[in-house]
C-alpha cells in the first residue's frame, strides 16, 4: 500500500483515525495512549503486510530480538564485558540481517566476476522499508548503550516505534532519542492536525501532480538509445530525473511528517530546499537530513570524526560516503555516487572551498547544481556502465540534437520551469496576504484543490510507487 493510492486515502486512513481517536479512555491517560499505540501498531503491521505479509513475520522477530536483547543488556551494567558483548551482538544481528537480503546477491556476483566463478546468486526480494527500520533499532540500540537514552521497557511502544506507517517504508528516519518522550506522552489537538492535513496534502501534491508528471518525461527520454541520443535531449532528461527524485521523496517525507501530526507526533524535517544549496556540505544539510544526521552521529563521530588528525579524517569520510552509497543500493554505481560525494567534500574540505567562498551565490548555486544533477546520473542508471553511456550522450557523443529533441523541450517547458522554480524555493515568500486569518483560509483552499487533483489524477494514473521504495 503506497499514501498515493486511493486504497490508503479512502479505506485505510479513515478507520485508523476514528479508531485512533475513539474517546475509551478519556479520564486515563496512560490508559488512552496505551490504547493509541496499540491502534497505530496493529494499522501499521496491516499497512505492512498490505503488499508484503511474508515480512511481516521478518519485522516482528527483529522487533522481539532487538527489545529483549537491549533489555538483557541493561541488565548487566554490572558487568561492562557481557554487557559489550550483548551490544555487538545486536549490532551484528540487524547489520547481518539487512546484509543477506540487501547486499547477499551484490556479493556473490561480485566475487563470481573477479575470481572467475559460478557460484549461484539467490535473488531475494528486498523487504520494503528494512534500511530505514533498520537504522531506526540501530538508532535504539546504539543510544541506549551509550546512556543517550533510557531503555524501553513496554514491548508496545518499542513495536510502535519501529512499525511506525507514516514513515516506516521510506524515511525520514527517526532516531530514538527523538519520539522516546511521545511514545510515552503526546500533545494531539486540532491545531496539530490541522497542518498535519496541510503538510499530506502538499506531500501528496508533489508526488502524483510533479513527480509522476515529469518522471515520465525521464522514462520515455531513459528508455531511447544513447549511442543516439542529443546532448540538449540528455541534460533535459536527467534534468527531469534531478525534479522527479526531489518531488517524490520531499513529497513522501512531506506526507510522512503530516501523518505524524494527525497521530501526535512530531518528525524532523527531511529536506530544505536543496537544489538552492551553495555547495556540496550545503546540499548534504538539505536533502535527506535524517539520513545526513544518522551517518554523522553513529558512523562518523565514532569514528573519531576530524578529532585524529587529517589523514583519519580523510578516511573516516570516504568510508561514511562509501556506506551512504552503498545505503541506497547493492550495486557499483551506488558505491560510485558514494564516492562521488566523499570526494567532493574532501574537496571543498582541504582544496578548493575558500575559493568556492569568494563566489557570488548565484554561480555557487548554479557549480553546486551541476555537480548534484551529474550525480543523479550515476543513482538513476540500472548499472555502471549504463552511466557512463548516459553521461557520454550527455557530452556531446552523438550530436547536440536528435530527432526528439524539439518535440520534448515544446511539450514539456512550462510544467518544467515551473516545478524547477518550485524546487529552488522561488515561491515559498510569495505574498498571499498580510492577515494571518485569511492567509490560513487561502492557503487551506489552496491545499484543497491540490487534493481534488491529485485524486483525480490517481483515479487516471496507474500505480506508481515512491523512488525510494527500492532502498
Amino acid at each position: 500500500m503506497i499514501f498515493s493510492s486511493a486504497a490508503f486515502l479512502f479505506a485505510f486512513l479513515p478507520p485508523v483515525l476514528a479508531l485512533y481517536y475513539l474517546p475509551l479512555f478519556r479520564n486515563r491517560p496512560q490508559t488512552e495512549i496505551f490504547k493509541k499505540n496499540l491502534v497505530l501498531c496493529i494499522a501499521s503491521l496491516i499497512f505492512y503486510a498490505w503488499g508484503e505479509p511474508i515480512y511481516v513475520i521478518l519485522m516482528l522477530l527483529s522487533i522481539y530480538f532487538n527489545f529483549t536483547i537491549v533489555r538483557d543488556m541493561e541488565h548487566e551494567r554490572r558487568s561492562p564485558r557481557r554487557r559489550k558483548r550483548l551490544f555487538i551482538a545486536a549490532i551484528l544481528f540487524n547489520i547481518l540481517v539487512l546484509g543477506f537480503f540487501k547486499y547477499f546477491g551484490f556479493l556473490v556476483g561480485t566475487v563470481n566476476s573477479v575470481f572467475s566463478l559460478h557460484l549461484p546468486v539467490v535473488k531475494l526480494a528486498l523487504p520494503i522499508g528494512i534500511s530505514f527500520y533498520t537504522f531506526q533499532i540501530l538508532s535504539y540500540v546504539i543510544d541506549v548503550y551509550s546512556g543517550k537514552c533510557h531503555v524501553q521497557k513496554s514491548l508496545l511502544n518499542f513495536a510502535t516505534y519501529v512499525t511506525m506507517f507514516p514513515q516506516l517504508i521510506a524515511g525520514p528516519i527517526v532516531q530514538y532519542g527523538d519520539i522516546e518522550m511521545q511514545l510515552r506522552a503526546r500533545r494531539m489537538n486540532r491545531r496539530k492536525f490541522t497542518a498535519g492535513i496541510l503538510f499530506f496534502a502538499r506531500g501528496l501534491g508533489k508526488k502524483v501532480i510533479f513527480a509522476n508528471t515529469i518522471g515520465a518525461v525521464y522514462t520515455e527520454i531513459a528508455a531511447l538509445d544513447p549511442d543516439n541520443l542529443g546532448a540538449v535531449t540528455a541534460w533535459f532528461g536527467i534534468l527531469c530525473y534531478t525534479l522527479q527524485i526531489y518531488f517524490d521523496f520531499s513529497g513522501y517525507s512531506d506526507m510522512a511528517i503530516g501523518l505524524g501530526k494527525m497521530f501526535g507526533f512530531d518528525f524532523v524535517q527531511n529536506f530544505n530546499f536543496p537544489y538552492a544549496a551553495t555547495s556540496i556540505k550545503d546540499f548534504w544539510k538539505r536533502w535527506h537530513i535524517s539520513l545526513s544526521t544518522w551517518f554523522r552521529d553513529y558512523v562518523y563521530i565514532p569514528l573519531g570524526g576530524n578529532r585524529k588528525g587529517t589523514p583519519r579524517t580523510i578516511l573516516n569520510i570516504l568510508i561514511v560516503w562509501t556506506l551512504t552509497g552503498l545505503w541506497h543500493g547493492a550495486a557499483w554505481n551506488f558505491v560510485a555516487w558514494g564516492a562521488y560525494y566523499g570526494l567532493l567534500l574532501l574537496g571543498e574540505k582541504y582544496i578548493y572551498g575558500k575559493a568556492l567562498e569568494k563566489l557570488p551565490v548565484i554561480v555557487r548555486r548554479i557549480i553546486t547544481l551541476f555537480i548534484v544533477v551529474i550525480g543523479w546520473v550515476f543513482f538513476s542508471a540500472e548499472s555502471f556502465p549504463a552511466a557512463a553511456q548516459y553521461l557520454g550522450a550527455m557530452f556531446g557523443g552523438a550530436g547536440i540534437f536528435d530527432g526528439m529533441t524539439r518535440y520534448y523541450l515544446t511539450a514539456n517547458l512550462l510544467p518544467f520551469t515551473l516545478m524547477s522554480c518550485s524546487a529552488l524555493g522561488m515561491f515559498r515568500s510569495f505574498p498571499i496576504s498580510k492577515n494571518k486569518d485569511l492567509r490560513l483560509v487561502l492557503q487551506a483552499l489552496g491545499y484543497a484543490v491540490v487534493f481534488a487533483i491529485s485524486v483525480v489524477c490517481l483515479v487516471s494514473d496507474s500505480f506508481n510507487p515512491f523512488l525510494y521504495f527500492r532502498f
